[in-house]
């Protein structure tokens, strides 16, 4: 799964919140950073994240981020995996394919969160799922956090999933 963001949205709080399911129903969960990480511990926890059972891995580049899934998914320690690559993604077919393959055979999730444009083409044509994700202000203090699906294999593209979320302290 791919879940890009572009400016203000909702990236991260739509990945936190995957992960705090995925705790919940016991599975262990990862964090890989490839970027001057936007991961911030304190919003995480306020999203239901157990950060003691959160392993944060930070790497320097993509590449580097997709390597270090490729040895945390081949494990199968994992039931998701979560890969921070920002802006500058690129990640090889060979080990798009390789992560595929992994993910499979160990029942691991795997989502690369992205910054680009809704417009903006996918990591590659093993993504079978890609979210563009936006934020919207429905309150003082709240806000509807929403997946908007631009590629889905198994469904086809168009639908959608909002949640209302409360922003961090400071956030207009």
């Amino acid at each position: 799964m791919e879940l890009s963001t572009w400016g203000d949205a909702a990236a991260l709080t739509l990945a936190f919140e995957l992960i705090a399911e995925a705790q919940q129903q016991g599975e262990p969960t990862v964090w890989i950073a490839a970027t001057p990480s936007t991961f911030y511990p304190p919003d995480a926890a306020r999203s239901g994240i157990d950060l003691d059972a959160l392993p944060v891995v930070r790497v320097a580049d993509a590449h580097s981020a997709a390597r270090a899934a490729d040895k945390l998914v081949r494990s199968g320690a994992f039931g998701l995996v979560v890969i921070d690559v920002g802006g500058t993604a690129s990640v090889p077919a060979p080990l798009q394919t390789r992560l595929l393959g992994l993910a499979a055979k160990h029942d691991t999730a795997v989502v690369f969160l992205t910054e680009k444009q809704t417009d903006a083409a996918s990591l590659g044509s093993l993504v079978s799922l890609r979210a563009q994700a936006c934020r919207r202000r429905t309150a003082e203090d709240r806000f509807s956090c929403e997946a908007r699906i631009i590629k889905d294999k198994r469904r086809g593209p168009g639908w959608s999933h909002s949640e209302i979320r409360h922003g961090p302290a400071g956030l207009r």
